[in-house]
């Protein structure tokens, strides 16, 4: 049996991350997969360990609960979680209920028959075939398009959408690469990385319910800047690891 691991970094989400494990458990997979679902407490303050510790002990997924003595950020979760991964392919999932699962499994299914490395779920995309009951606020919208827009223009690619949460990756892949990311830049860094290495990242659109700061939302400017830092200097800068 493949396993599909699933990286979800947590910082003080009690009021959604119950629900959005029940929504994984309900999810079904291709007949050859199971899922292997890593949850990174990044030192929160709620009760965010008690329902870890809880799935642990649930049969209804296979959950490895991860925590931090001190509050790092999502890129340092992420390569916490790396550290656990056992699945032929990983992906990263938000804590919240922004993104849908079953996305998750659209874009797995995908790399399967196209023997892929690496797929991205765009949420520009998503709009464009279907309207969001929910859309993101101008400033994060327009500021992940402008995020799009300099990695397209380093890189040479054609992502609609480089910061989406849902990134795909053969296992082995992601585990190849020598990642340094603390908060948000994961993202660019993963993504030059990629691009770096001349691996082609297609996209397929995905369903997406922003929620706002009042809601928990954690990303500011300062985030949107450092992925612009973060870009150049995997583009420019030939002694980073790639």
């Amino acid at each position: 049996m493949n396993r599909f691991s699933v990286i979800i970094p947590a910082y003080n989400e009690e009021r959604t991350l119950d629900v959005l494990l029940k929504k994984i458990a309900d999810t079904p997979l291709p007949d050859t997969y199971e899922w292997e679902i890593i949850v990174v407490d990044d030192s929160s303050q709620d009760g965010t360990a008690r329902i870890i510790s809880q799935w642990e002990q649930s049969d209804s997924l296979h959950i490895i609960g991860v925590s931090h003595t001190q509050n790092y950020g999502k890129g340092h979760a992420i390569r916490t979680g790396l550290q656990h991964v056992s699945g032929t392919y990983t992906i990263i999932q938000d804590a919240d209920l922004e993104y849908d699962p079953a996305d998750m499994v659209r874009l797995l299914q995908h790399a399967i028959s196209h023997n892929l490395s690496v797929v991205y779920g765009s949420r520009i995309l998503g709009q464009r075939i279907a309207k969001q009951k929910k859309t993101a606020s101008p400033y994060f919208y327009w500021g992940g398009r402008f995020v799009t827009l300099v990695t397209n223009l380093l890189y040479g690619l054609h992502l609609t959408d480089e910061p989406t949460c849902y990134k795909l990756f053969k296992t082995d892949l992601i585990l190849s690469m020598s990642l340094k990311c603390e908060r948000f830049e994961f993202c660019p860094e993963v993504t030059a990385k990629v691009a770096r290495r001349g691996i082609p990242i297609p996209e397929l659109p995905i369903k997406y319910n922003p929620r706002s700061k009042a809601e928990g939302k954690k990303i500011n400017w300062h985030d949107g800047m450092e992925a612009i830092y973060t870009l150049l200097r995997y583009r420019f800068c030939s002694s980073q690891k790639i």
